[in-house]
């Protein structure tokens, strides 16, 4: 079993960043795809970013593509997620996941544990 911690929310300016910080103990992340997802207010959760066990693939919602990024550093068993030009409308609480099939799926279904969140806010 994976515990999952995430950090690095905070309220920012509009096009501004923040890296968010996924933290794993009790087994190394490496062996699962790692996805992060947001859930704003009245909304449903909604896939952000992945990335493969491997790290070789990665996979970004059109929303988000060119302007986050998503990484793994497997000797901080950590995954992280770059966000670069925030918008309003990335408001939302972001959670990361571990998805035991290693794929780095879009669907939350996929996933099998998840982290407690934290928020991000962009200010118009």
């Amino acid at each position: 079993q994976v515990q999952l911690v995430e950090s690095g929310g905070g309220l920012v300016q509009a096009g501004g960043s923040l890296r968010l910080s996924c933290a794993a103990s009790g087994r190394t992340l490496s062996i699962y795809g790692t996805g992060w997802f947001r859930q704003a207010p009245g909304r449903e959760r909604e896939f952000v970013a992945a990335i493969s066990w491997s790290g070789h693939s990665t996979y970004y919602a059109d929303s988000v593509k060119g302007r986050f990024a998503i990484s793994r550093d497997s000797a901080k068993n950590t995954v992280y997620l770059q966000m670069n030009n925030l918008k309003p409308e990335d408001t939302a609480f972001y959670y990361c996941a571990a998805d035991v099939l290693g794929v780095g799926s879009r669907s939350t279904l996929d996933y099998e544990y998840w982290g407690q969140g934290t928020q991000v806010t962009v200010s118009s």
